[in-house]
């Protein structure tokens, strides 16, 4: 009869398919997130003092964006400004909330985004949301570290 040897058993963890699917999820979550932003990326202009607009991040938030070229976005659709009050209007019926939020380019010409306010106030909008974001101070960060 063959004596039986006792194998050893290997007590360290193989984790390499736990990489393999933390990798998949990270380059997952890398390409959705630029999708979650509603409407048109722009480089907000940076303030010390915002205030917070909780709408501008609901899912029906009518946003208007105004690139560093001077064209303008309801949501995702490029159209002139002259153009705005009319569709804005339609999207204002029946709602309660009655804020239009706008995001500018902090290289935008000002004459563009004016022109964006003006146009909407004679069609009779006058609740007009300016977002901006919050200045990243160094000293602050420096400070948390």
């Amino acid at each position: 009869m063959a004596k039986r040897v006792p194998m050893d058993t290997v007590s360290t963890p193989n984790v390499v398919p736990m990489v393999d699917v933390m990798l998949v999820l990270l380059i997952i979550f890398m390409v959705v997130t630029p999708m979650l932003t509603k409407g048109i990326s722009v480089d907000m202009v940076k303030t010390r003092n915002p205030i917070a607009m909780q709408g501008a991040d609901k899912d029906d938030a009518i946003l208007i964006a105004v690139t560093r070229e001077g064209r303008t976005f309801l949501g995702t659709n490029q159209m002139p400004p002259d153009q705005l009050p009319q569709k804005v209007k339609d999207l204002l019926v029946n709602r309660l909330d009655k804020m239009v939020y706008i995001r500018s380019d902090a290289r935008a010409r000002y004459e563009r985004v004016v022109e964006v306010v003006d146009n909407l106030r004679a069609s009779g909008v006058d609740q007009i949301g300016l977002l901006t974001e919050q200045i990243k101070e160094r000293r602050a960060a420096a400070a948390a570290e």
